[in-house]
Formats: C-alpha cells, sequence, structure tokens
C-alpha cells in the first residue's frame, strides 16, 4: 500500500491497526460502535460512532460508499456488510480481512456460526478481487481458527486512446 494510502479499519476498537498504519504515513478512518474505544483510537486519525449492523452505512457521499485505498477489518463479522465493504475499495485497493473461522468453537468464543466464517467463505465473497493471499487454518497462541484475506480491487481500465501497458502488475512476495 501506498504510504499516503486512506484507510478504513472497520470495528477499529481502540486503534491498534490505525496506530501502526499511522506511524507509516497512512491517513486512516476508524469506525466503531463504542465511544470508549475510539476516544484513543482518535490519536491516530478520523473516528466516527456508528452502529453498522443496525443502522445504515455512515460513510456515503451522494449515497455512494466513500472509497479508500486500503479497507481493513480484523475480528470482525457481520455478513450483510461485506457488499458495501468491497464497494468501499478504490480501483485497485486492497482488501485486508482477517477473522474467526469454523472450527473456533471447539477452542473457544466466539462459538456461534453466525460469527464464525464457512470453510472458503472469503474467497467466494472476493471472487472479483485479485486474491494475492489467503489462508484458513489454526493459530497457537490464543488458540483460534481464521481465516484471512488480501484481495485486491481491479485497476481502472486503461485508456483506449493510448498504448496498452501489457506489464502485470507486481505484488511482492515474503518468504517471512
Amino acid at each position: 500500500m501506498p504510504a499516503c494510502a486512506r484507510v478504513l479499519d472497520v470495528a477499529c476498537g481502540s486503534g491498534r491497526h490505525m496506530s501502526w498504519l499511522a506511524q507509516r504515513g497512512c491517513h486512516c478512518t476508524g469506525i466503531d460502535r463504542s465511544a470508549e474505544a475510539l476516544e484513543t483510537a482518535s490519536q491516530y486519525g478520523s473516528t466516527l460512532q456508528a452502529d453498522i449492523e443496525g443502522g445504515t452505512w455512515p460513510l456515503l457521499d451522494n449515497g455512494v460508499p466513500r472509497q479508500f485505498d486500503v479497507v481493513l477489518v480484523t475480528n470482525y463479522l457481520w455478513r450483510p456488510l461485506f457488499p458495501v465493504l468491497l464497494r468501499s475499495l478504490a480501483p485497485g485497493g486492497l482488501l485486508l480481512y482477517e477473522t474467526f473461522a469454523v472450527g473456533n468453537e471447539t477452542v473457544g468464543k466466539p462459538a456461534s456460526p453466525d460469527f464464525l466464517l464457512r470453510t472458503g467463505e472469503l474467497l467466494q465473497l472476493c471472487q472479483n478481487l485479485r486474491i494475492v493471499a489467503f489462508e484458513d487454518g489454526f493459530l497457537p497462541s490464543p488458540e483460534r481458527f481464521v481465516q484471512r484475506i488480501a484481495a485486491i480491487q481491479s485497476p481502472p481500465a486503461a485508456a483506449t486512446s493510448g498504448p496498452v501497458d501489457t506489464q502485470p502488475l507486481r505484488y511482492p512476495l515474503s518468504l517471512k
């Protein structure tokens, strides 16, 4: 992501991710229902208190979701929100999503299927994005089952009046 990326942190809590991203020059917007958590998160960017499960999506411009270079979601799942999250990705934008998956009910909470991703569910939800990375498995400390994905919204189509760039976009991989 570019150093000055516009980042949306959904269910940001006290801003743990916003802090890290702001230190790297990103412009962060955090949204959460907890006013208390947002007091801390507001140190790292703009914040918005909203009930994103029971109310309308608060980040609209003329009825269209505001777009961000990065949409980040961790430890949160509200399936009806997923379409608006995808529409919140700017062309070329990055979706980073990690939350609990089926199997987690065997080691702790959440245990309700309403809050656990089904096998391959993130892949299905992101089928129209370019999947850069995907994991579905178990993490030991604390014990939990998760799915995580990094996926990119297609960049805008090349202008037809100029030469077409046939070079593929390069997404650096890490062996760490």
